[in-house]
């Protein structure tokens, strides 16, 4: 029999009482880095292959990648690679059954998050 009251129903009640925890927000924004560093990669793939191709073609590379859009992208690079590294290492962490109870899942989680953006200056101060 057909249920005449489907269309006054919520389709996903959970959503209205889930609060995102730091260990699931964490560990998605290690896939998002992973998929976001393609970005960078095929840049720099550009600049190289520009380079091999002709000067006239690498000045036009680089000014983009010296542009303040290829900076901001370059930046944005490097803390994804910070990031999904740390996320990494602490999916490694887990995968050893190490550091499962809360508070320090929170703690590794913490640990990436601040640790992403702190080795992404040194990065830019030593670079």
């Amino acid at each position: 029999m057909a249920d005449v009251n489907r269309g006054n129903r919520p389709l996903s009640p959970h959503l209205t009482i889930y609060r995102p925890q730091l260990t699931s927000m964490t560990s998605i924004l290690v896939r998002i880095t992973g998929n976001a560093l393609i970005v960078g990669a095929l840049l720099c793939i550009w600049w190289l292959l520009s380079a091999a191709t002709s000067p006239a073609y690498f000045a036009l590379a680089n000014g983009v990648m010296t542009s303040w859009l290829g900076k901001l992208i370059m930046l944005g690079s490097i803390w994804a690679i910070w990031y999904h590294t740390l996320g990494g290492i602490r999916h490694l962490i887990w995968d050893n059954a190490v550091g499962l109870d809360i508070p320090t899942a929170y703690k590794l989680g913490w640990t990436v998050v601040i640790g992403s953006f702190v080795l992404t200056a040194l990065t830019v101060i030593v670079l």
